[in-house]
């Protein structure tokens, strides 16, 4: 089982991530949403697509664009579509 945590809560856990380029991306309903918080972050990948960000928030504390997913990925990343990656301090493990 794989778990990403922050700030003392588990925001997402799986045993069925999708590991790409040594990132875990965590399907969708294995996501805790009430810790993210929409971001207006987007960034573009050259073979995945336009991927947009979440802020994680826990207890009153913000972690800015520590997650992101790509909405409509490219043919090549379809099996990642709606999954969540973490970075920026947040443990995945």
């Amino acid at each position: 089982m794989i778990r990403a945590t922050w700030n003392g809560a588990v925001i997402a856990e799986s045993d069925r991530t999708v590991v790409v380029e040594g990132n875990h991306y965590f399907p969708p309903e294995s996501v805790d949403q009430r810790y993210l918080l929409s971001s207006a972050t987007q960034s573009r990948c050259p073979w995945k697509g336009t991927a947009s960000y979440y802020s994680v928030v826990v207890d009153g504390k913000e972690n800015r664009d520590a997650a992101w997913y790509y909405p409509t990925p490219s043919e090549a990343a379809a099996n990642i579509a709606g999954h969540v990656a973490f970075w920026r301090g947040v443990e995945v493990e």
